[in-house]
């Protein structure tokens, strides 16, 4: 009879295809929230870009949590909570130095009916 497989003898191999997995996540996620900073536009390195909760209340995980990884469907539902920014708007953000741009503290009027500003009209959220 076989000996079976052991956690042991494919550990560096399931280290390395979950490290893959969440770095695929990562950029899946980074894609779907626009691709840059929605503070200033930063776009040039992936791993300078953070996902920040609008309420941290509302948080479930976190998209990044060291050694999990999840269906693509449950971070989606995730991200919808969550603003893409650059490391150094997200440190502004939390010290309370940077305010979110007004489209961005509206942007969850657009899943109940409302259409959201944008900031080159700057006009109040209307009914379709």
């Amino acid at each position: 009879m076989a000996d079976k497989r052991k956690y042991a003898d494919r550990r560096e191999e399931l280290i390395r295809a979950v490290a893959k997995r969440r770095r695929k996540i990562k950029a899946m996620s980074i894609a779907y929230k626009g691709g840059k900073c929605q503070v200033c536009g930063y776009r040039k390195y992936q791993g300078a870009l953070d996902l920040h909760h609008l309420n941290p209340e509302e948080k479930d995980f976190g998209i990044g949590d060291k050694g999990y990884t999840r269906s693509w469907e449950k971070v989606k539902a995730e991200l919808d909570k969550c603003i893409l920014v650059c490391a150094n708007c997200h440190r502004e953000i939390e010290a309370g130095i940077t305010q979110l741009p007004e489209v961005i503290r509206v942007e969850k009027l657009g899943e109940i009916g409302e259409l959201p500003i944008t900031i080159e009209d700057n006009t109040e959220p209307r009914s379709p």
